[in-house]
């Protein structure tokens, strides 16, 4: 008996996993990334997680699937920011149900909880995704089984639904008293991991679509640095540390000029190639502004093969409107 498991890397699910994987059946943990998750690397993680209650991990990529499906035209609207939340998951249990066909498994777990979440994890919306996704019977909530219809592993004897849990709302007590119990170590706390439920995240979407088609080699930009929207409508994104500029430095796309104060420690930024004179100036300014330089000196700074010379704002408060996000 095997069964594919959504996995995001949090205690939830994991512990969903293991109450399985407790009952002799072998669990494929699957992750979907749809390229708005964590901007950590959270392979190492999750790789450790899975060891730890036994579980086999595979990484899925949906990103064009996600943005050409799902994340522009929602069925059932967004959340409280850019959240496409019912509409992924029913999207995130589609993919599941191909790989449990995949890979010969007679059914799914997810380590939702009923009530935890408003928008998506209400009994209504919980239904609603396995219809969409047709995983009616097929999706086992481990955590919240108990409160939930019996589903198709429980009826069939596959799982012992009396060693599931009934867990419901938005309290964690039960899940860390599982993971003492089973000895679960370096498990994370709980959080939101999608970037598309943060405020800051969701105003430098709206302003991106304003301007621009959204594709996937967009979403690396939009994770990193501080996000500006010149007078011309160009965008300029200024790193904030030295992560981030080296995040930034790796990226290729072909839209961004890769823009640095030459001899001049101070960030790595992209700038829309389509700026005009005036915006790559005041890029430039903007630039030397973040960098260590004297309002009374004019510095060079390279634009790929281009150059530019400049001199910085007498003071950070005049670049403040031109922030998406500071």
């Amino acid at each position: 008996m095997k069964a594919i498991a959504l996995f995001s890397g949090g205690l939830d699910s994991t512990l969903a996993m293991k109450l399985i994987i407790d009952q002799g059946i072998e669990v494929l943990a699957v992750n979907i990334s749809t390229g708005f998750g964590s901007t950590k690397d959270r392979l190492g993680h999750m790789q450790s997680m899975c060891a730890q209650v036994g579980a086999q991990l595979k990484i899925i990529n949906i990103e064009s699937e996600f943005l050409q499906d799902v994340l522009f035209d929602p069925k059932h609207g967004y959340g409280k920011n850019f959240n496409p939340c019912i509409d992924c998951h029913t999207k995130m249990f589609a993919v599941a149900k191909r790989v449990m066909e995949a890979e010969g498994a007679s059914f799914l777990i997810s380590g939702e909880v009923l009530g935890q979440r408003p928008m998506s994890q209400n009994k209504d919306a919980m239904q609603t995704v396995l219809n969409e996704s047709n995983c009616d019977g097929l999706l086992l909530r481990p955590l919240s089984a108990k409160a939930l219809a019996p589903t198709i592993a429980e009826i069939n004897g596959w799982v012992n639904r009396d060693k599931l849990e009934e867990i419901v709302g938005r309290s964690r007590e039960r899940q860390l008293e599982l993971a003492k119990e089973i000895g679960l170590e370096n498990f994370e706390s709980p959080g939101g991991g999608c970037l598309l439920t943060d405020e800051n995240f969701a105003k430098k979407m709206f302003d991106f679509i304003k301007y621009d088609k959204f594709e996937v080699k967009d979403i690396p930009v939009m994770k990193y640095g501080r996000h500006l929207r010149l007078k011309d409508g160009s965008k300029l994104v200024v790193g904030r540390n030295q992560e981030e500029n080296a995040r930034l430095q790796d990226i290729n796309n072909d839209k961004y000029y890769h823009v640095k104060a030459i001899g001049l420690p101070g960030p790595h930024s992209l700038l829309s190639k389509n700026a005009t004179d005036s915006d790559k100036e005041l890029a430039a300014k903007i630039i030397l502004t973040y960098c260590k330089s004297d309002k009374n000196i004019s510095y060079m700074l390279s634009l790929d093969d281009e150059e530019i010379q400049a001199t910085p704002f007498a003071s950070r408060d005049e670049i403040k409107s031109y922030a998406i996000m500071q």
